[in-house]
């Protein structure tokens, strides 16, 4: 029996979630922690990454043919976009090719810094492509916030590297956090919550949490989309038992290219082995 045909047997729902590479994975360990008695699907299009450097309309369309492989292909009953920028530039493009609740990752971080923060101004860090597009700020200000975005295009790469507590990529995040303040105070905003707005910065909280302004508090995307996923999937999926990763817990990994890579760096994100991840072609 396939893993997906176990799943439907067990009466399980399945959850997809989506991702460029393998940030996402981020967002997976939170989900897993909150309902470990779901099924989860993870595809990361790591052939056709980085979706950055591409246009809306491109992005649209490899966004779509991600969700449509998990829905179709893996039965999916729910869809999280683990993906800052196809969250920014493509949720409606999701939304309209497939069936399912669609979830992205901006609006529940926007929603986790409202809740969070006392003064109403709110600092984001993302990747260029997040930032340029403008979504947090937007999704800030439906929030009633004032937003500062900055992009620091510095910090995957350092990630993937696994200097996640290394000094240069503490002096790094400093001088981050020093500019981003800096132009902040600037505008006569008295920023309160930092967002971390990309999947895989949730592996540099702890460095990040250290360098931040006092009183600043850190929102970590990853776990405010898990919670909102509760929230929104909630009365079909089972609450968490008292092991955060069960080994009931089923979780399929599916790649696009560089399936060892990812069994290599997917553990990092996922805090767990990632086990075999299945090559798939979505076409060019």
């Amino acid at each position: 029996m396939s893993d997906a045909a176990e799943t439907a047997a067990t009466g399980a729902p399945t959850i997809g979630v989506f991702d460029s590479g393998f940030g996402g994975l981020t967002v997976l360990r939170a989900l897993v922690e909150r309902l470990p008695d779901a099924g989860f699907a993870f595809l990361g299009d790591t052939a056709r990454l980085p979706y950055g450097s591409k246009s809306r309309r491109t992005i649209a369309r490899y966004a779509a043919e991600s969700a449509q492989f998990l829905v179709r292909e893996q039965g999916a009953e729910f869809l999280v976009i683990a993906c800052n920028t196809a969250s920014a530039l493509a949720l409606d493009a999701i939304q309209d090719a497939v069936s399912v609740p669609v979830l992205g990752v901006i609006e529940p971080g926007a929603a986790a810094a409202k809740a969070a923060s006392r003064t109403g101004d709110v600092l984001v860090i993302a990747t260029d492509a997040t930032v340029q597009s403008q979504a947090y700020s937007a999704a800030c200000r439906a929030q009633e916030l004032q937003a500062h975005e900055k992009a620091c295009p510095l910090l995957v790469p350092l990630v993937e590297e696994g200097w996640t507590d290394h000094p240069v990529t503490a002096e790094v995040i400093r001088i981050y956090l020093d500019e981003l303040t800096r132009e902040a105070n600037a505008r006569g905003m008295s920023p309160d919550t930092l967002v971390l707005g990309c999947t895989h910065y949730p592996l540099l909280r702890p460095v990040i949490e250290r360098a931040v302004p006092v009183g600043v508090r850190v929102i970590d995307s990853a776990e405010a989309v898990a919670e909102a996923a509760v929230r929104l999937f909630g009365e079909s999926v089972a609450q968490p038992s008292a092991h955060a990763l069960p080994p009931a817990a089923q979780v399929r990994c599916f790649a696009t290219d560089s399936v060892e890579k990812f069994e290599r760096l997917g553990s990092r994100f996922l805090r767990r082995p990632v086990g075999k991840v299945e090559l798939v072609d979505l076409g060019g």
